[in-house]
């Protein structure tokens, strides 16, 4: 078979068929270009059963499906590995969330008990308010004062 001849004749026939595909240039040169190696080094040679043509792009389409498949299993990976940043963030919440519970753990009562029914409970104020036999305003100002006593502590151990 003259590869030469089948490249210049079939060439820009292959190129088009896949930019149709993949719908990036550079992308359909390089599927192109392997195509053709492909043709020229397969170890099942052209038997004649379909047109130059239709055998190349089929070559073409299977490289096109294998390569997406590839770089999709590529970003899956990338976004299952967390990065750097990623993992100091959580390890701050974390040192954060042991700040918290240490200044939350010497509060005093009632901010400590609202705090907690508030944040790690998920109660709404009319709930909290009704715990304590009190109005939801009531919890509304206690959780509120608990915050800033919170903060205030946190700012001083920094």
């Amino acid at each position: 078979m003259d590869f030469e001849n089948l490249y210049h004749t079939y060439y820009m026939q292959v190129y088009s068929y896949v930019l149709t595909m993949v719908k990036d240039q550079a992308s359909a040169e390089e599927i192109t270009q392997n195509t053709f190696y492909k043709a020229m080094t397969a170890k099942k040679k052209y038997e004649g059963r379909s047109s130059e043509f239709t055998w190349l792009c089929s070559i073409a389409k299977r490289l096109t499906i294998d390569g997406y498949r590839r770089n999709t299993k590529t970003a899956e990976l990338s976004e299952a590995v967390p990065s750097e940043k990623d993992i100091a963030k959580e390890a701050e919440d974390r040192n954060m969330a042991l700040q918290i519970h240490l200044v939350l753990h010497e509060m005093p009562e009632p901010y400590k008990e609202v705090f907690q029914l508030r944040i790690f409970g998920e109660l709404s104020f009319s709930q909290i308010g009704m715990i304590f036999g009190k109005s939801e305003n009531w919890a509304r100002v206690t959780y509120h004062r608990a915050r800033l006593k919170i903060q205030e502590r946190m700012e001083e151990n920094e």
